[in-house]
């Protein structure tokens, strides 16, 4: 019985822990969250990611409600279906970015005219136009021009669908039947004189222990090799921990004889160290073969994830090329997850004697025999 739940129609999940995974000092806020699943009749696999459903910051709402002097209560059609005003941005629209459709309203119905943003909305300044919109919210327009007069339709009408997100799953069922849990950084930053906040990373932190939160799986091809005595290497610095966590939970349940070597890396040890007591334990039982850590902010010489693995280049090599092992990275696809790709290939190219054209080919391989996974975002 796979129960009544669907994408259209997502599980109500309850919050039941919600914890700082950071000491004294930090500069993230970087939690883990437990849901509790009971009763959903579902089911989802490590590698895989959940659809959370947020609602918006209940005070912006009020504060959008303000600006255009309506009173929230007024009917408006929004995107799914007639409601109040109040409901359709608490729950509907996106409220924080802002959209082509709204700027260009700004723009044509503000008084003495928006002669920069006017400008900025040519096509050929879209990165002017980026860099300008950085920390701005609807609210900042709204504020900025409060000779606009909107009606909530109007307002409505500019604004776009708010869109679920997708975490990395970090738990796997074997070890917390009806359970989820969410390894992610809670976005606050300031810009303009104004305190944001990240839409669903504070829906989870702050608002979600009162309501339901509304989760469906996603699944992914971001899979642990078929057969347990295949060793892994995983690369997942920051909230990239996640899926790895997952996945040793999943080997120690299934008694999988693999080894397993993992990187991490973060700012600072004291503060930063993500689930060290379960690694640290893993690591002493003998399960966790190699853990290799790096702390960009704890000398002078900033240690990343990629410099630890060419410091380990012979051993990578002899688990890649000698014993067949299976390599994973996850976390932020800019930087970190380029800069392991060029220090991979920097491996095989050095230790197994290949010209870059040979590199490549052999990379290409790795991927096509699903021997080389990203998880990046």
């Amino acid at each position: 019985m796979a129960g009544p739940y669907t994408r259209a129609n997502p599980f109500p999940a309850k919050v039941v822990t919600n914890r700082s995974l950071c000491g004294e000092g930090s500069e993230k806020d970087t939690r883990h969250f437990e849901l509790d699943l009971k009763g959903w009749g579902l089911n989802y696999d490590v590698g895989d990611s959940m659809t959370v459903w947020p609602t918006n910051d209940p005070a912006l709402v009020d504060e959008i409600i303000n600006k255009i002097g309506a009173k929230g209560d007024e009917t408006v059609k929004g995107p799914s279906g007639e409601k109040a005003l109040r409901e359709v941005l608490f729950r509907d629209c996106r409220i924080t970015q802002t959209t082509p459709k709204f700027l260009k309203a700004i723009a044509e119905r503000a008084v003495n005219g928006a002669p920069l943003l006017t400008e900025l909305l040519k096509p050929e300044r879209k990165q002017d136009l980026d860099t300008y919109l950085w920390g701005m919210e609807i609210v900042d327009f709204l504020i900025e021009h409060p000779s606009i007069k909107w009606t909530p339709q109007e307002l409505v009408d500019t604004l776009a669908k708010l869109l679920p997100r997708m975490y990395s799953i970090s738990s796997s069922l074997k070890a917390h039947p009806d359970q989820v849990h969410f390894t992610i950084d809670v976005v606050h930053y300031e810009s303009r004189g104004r305190k944001r906040k990240g839409v669903c990373s504070t829906f989870l932190a702050e608002r979600a222990e009162k309501a339901p939160i509304p989760v469906f799986p996603n699944a992914s091809k971001f899979r642990l090799p078929e057969d347990g005595n295949t060793p892994i290497i995983m690369v997942g610095p920051g909230t990239g921990i996640a899926p790895f966590r997952a996945f040793l939970q999943e080997r120690k349940a299934t008694g999988a004889k693999g080894k397993n070597w993992l990187f991490f890396g973060s700012q600072h040890k004291h503060c930063n160290y993500f689930y060290d007591d379960e690694f640290e334990k893993m690591k002493s039982d003998g399960f966790l073969t190699r853990l290799d850590l790096a702390w960009s902010r704890d000398s002078a010489e900033k240690s990343y994830v990629q410099h630890k693995m060419l410091e380990s280049a012979d051993e990578i090599w002899k688990w890649m090329d000698g014993e067949g092992a299976h390599f994973f990275v996850c976390g932020d696809a800019r930087r970190m997850a380029k800069d392991v790709d060029a220090a991979l290939r920097k491996i095989i190219q050095d230790k197994g004697g290949k010209s870059e054209a040979q590199t490549n080919e052999h990379v290409e391989k790795l991927k096509a025999d699903k021997r080389y996974k990203r998880d990046v975002y």
